[in-house]
């Protein structure tokens, strides 16, 4: 048995490749570096997509409807978006897209995809006191969520950003989307198993803090000092290694690289950079035998930051692209056929009267 399922092939999937010995990702039968920066999210979503439901169009229009599925989700949840907004932002949006349907036909899909992108921004606004932006069904997907922020800078970052988060194999919240697909249930149900699941610091909760070590070090002046000081008293470095990956997180250097299309980022870049370094050197020195790489995690956080979402909704910006894959891997489950039902081993002990 392997604890946490490691290394247990549990699905045959052609949505997604994670090369952890070559560093590589692969995305619908794309290198990550072939897509990032050069695909929109709604081209990657409909490459993802592709082969699940019967009456998928083609790129351009779906692009259209998916415009048209924000206005619609907008439309749907405005008189929910009060009382949610008073939630946690993450339980807000998850609140609302527990409302939507439960169907597993391309409307019910687009819905789910439209929702994160629609309200997220909505329940950022009305908790700063501000009015939500309604939707434009003719601007892309990334670029009308950066308009709903109030923002006019960032769209080509974020559309990098969603496009390198959309899928990445057998994780842990596209598992538990799979796992209820195969019970037959709905898309919803799939995408709330991968919501629940990406809310947990071990997998969609750890950009934020990212920001939180940045700006400790920013404020002490010392890089050096700092990294030294934490290592030396048994923190862990945010951003930094991953369990597959044996080579540096393909994702990171995509999103640095998404990070110069900002106009004003130069500064907070380099010195992120410089700790990046410096971090790197230390763990290397005290960790030879660990391969202790920058992940994606590190550079996610310096994108959002710079494109305006407060750090306490990084994982929900990280749903806002998952939920690409969460559909596409539900419904490739879900046409195996085969509920998912694996066997436990017995450890406790037997007791023969239960007076």
């Amino acid at each position: 048995m392997n604890n946490g399922l490691e290394d247990v092939v549990a699905a045959e999937t052609v949505l997604s490749d994670v090369r952890g010995a070559e560093g590589q990702l692969i995305i619908g039968g794309y290198p990550l570096v072939a897509l990032a920066g050069r695909w929109t999210f709604e081209q990657t979503a409909h490459l993802l997509f592709t082969g699940f439901f019967d009456d998928l169009p083609d790129a351009a229009e779906f692009t259209a409807r998916l415009g048209a599925a924000r206005v619609n989700v907008f439309e749907q949840t405005r008189a929910l978006l009060g009382p949610i907004s008073k939630l946690p932002t993450y339980d807000g949006m998850r609140a609302a897209m527990a409302m939507l349907p439960d169907g597993t036909a391309l409307p019910d899909a687009l819905r789910l995809v439209a929702a994160p992108a629609v309200l997220l921004p909505a329940l950022i606004r009305l908790q700063a006191g501000d009015e939500p932006i309604e939707p434009s069904s003719n601007a892309g997907h990334a670029a009308d969520v950066i308009r709903m922020l109030g923002r006019s800078d960032g769209a080509e970052a974020l559309d990098t950003y969603l496009v390198t988060v959309s899928d990445h194999g057998l994780n842990a919240s596209t598992f538990a989307a799979r796992v209820v697909a195969s019970t037959q249930a709905g898309l919803t149900s799939s995408v709330l198993a991968g919501l629940g699941a990406l809310k947990g610091p071990l997998h969609g909760g750890a950009p934020g803090p990212v920001i939180d070590m940045l700006d400790a070090i920013a404020e002490e002046g010392d890089s050096v000092g700092w990294i030294e000081r934490a290592l030396n008293e048994g923190e862990r470095l945010m951003g930094f290694g991953h369990r597959i990956y044996r080579m540096r997180d393909p994702r990171a250097d995509a999103l640095k690289a998404g990070l110069r299309s900002f106009r004003d980022v130069d500064a907070r870049l380099r010195f992120a950079e410089g700790v990046e370094q410096v971090a790197l050197e230390a763990l290397h020195r005290r960790k030879p035998d660990r391969v202790l790489e920058t992940n994606v995690e590190f550079y996610t956080a310096l994108l959002l930051e710079a494109a305006g979402f407060p750090k306490h909704v990084f994982t929900g910006v990280f749903a806002m692209g998952r939920i690409a894959g969460w559909l596409a891997h539900a419904r490739e489950q879900a046409l195996t056929g085969r509920l998912i039902r694996p066997a436990s081993r017995y450890v406790g002990p037997v007791t023969k009267d239960a007076a």
